[in-house]
């Protein structure tokens, strides 16, 4: 009977300790799996944070690519003495440039004499032109050819062109002064007081009108239109 007893004693114990491991194990692979779960969560909250960190840390790509940035728009801030120095280039000296008027031009005309004895207050076959000083002045030298020839030099302040709405031409006009000198046996200089219009035609063409009036002997009024050629 003892025996008996021991053998179903030792059979309840084994089945009881085999229980007991077997419940102790499933425990633990459920406590690993829940290590392993939070790890691989840390580490993509890792991977996840990291560009965060890099914008915010001095010295990275972003930081970097700002400063970049930053020195990239320096030399923008630094044209702009260039552009002045190109407006204050467009008012230097310059003989044939273009002014605010137009063009610089050689052609010919015809003066029609209205008063004195020179030929500037006679009719006569004239050679026109404009030469371009700076934006704002231009010499516009003329030849009056006949017995006595009158050369015209005056200096003038040409003004911005303004669009005519009757005839829808832009006309730009001009004034100035100078000197009217008069060839054959006495040749004589006077003043000159010089004022008209320049009408451009075509980029090519320019057409002008203008008063000239020199005190040379007497005064002498002569009116002087033509057409130029652009250059």
């Amino acid at each position: 009977m003892n025996i008996n007893f021991f053998k179903r004693t030792s059979t309840l114990l084994t089945l009881a300790t085999v229980a007991i491991i077997g419940s102790t194990l499933p425990a633990r692979a459920e406590n690993t799996n829940s290590t392993s779960v939070n790890e691989a969560s840390s580490v993509t909250n890792l991977t996840a944070n990291q560009p965060e960190q890099v914008s915010e840390t001095p010295g990275t790509a972003l930081t970097s690519a700002s400063a970049l940035t930053t020195e990239s728009t320096q030399p923008q801030a630094r044209q702009t003495p260039s552009a002045t120095q190109s407006e204050k280039v467009a008012q230097t000296f310059e003989p044939g440039r273009t002014t605010r008027s137009g063009s610089s031009y050689i052609g010919v005309g015809g003066n029609i004499g209205l008063t004195g004895d020179t030929r500037l207050g006679e009719g006569s076959f004239a050679v026109i032109s404009k030469i371009g000083l700076t934006q704002n002045l231009s010499a516009r030298p003329a030849a009056l050819i006949g017995d006595n020839t009158v050369f015209l030099v005056p200096l003038t302040v040409d003004f911005p062109q303004e669009n005519l709405e009757i005839t829808q031409l832009n006309v730009a006009p001009y004034i100035g002064g100078g000197v009217a000198i008069s060839t054959g046996r006495d040749s004589t200089v006077g003043a000159l007081i010089s004022g008209g219009v320049d009408v451009p035609l075509s980029p090519q063409i320019t057409a002008t009108g203008g008063v000239n009036v020199s005190f040379i002997d007497e005064t002498d009024v002569g009116l002087l239109v033509g057409v130029g050629y652009n250059f």
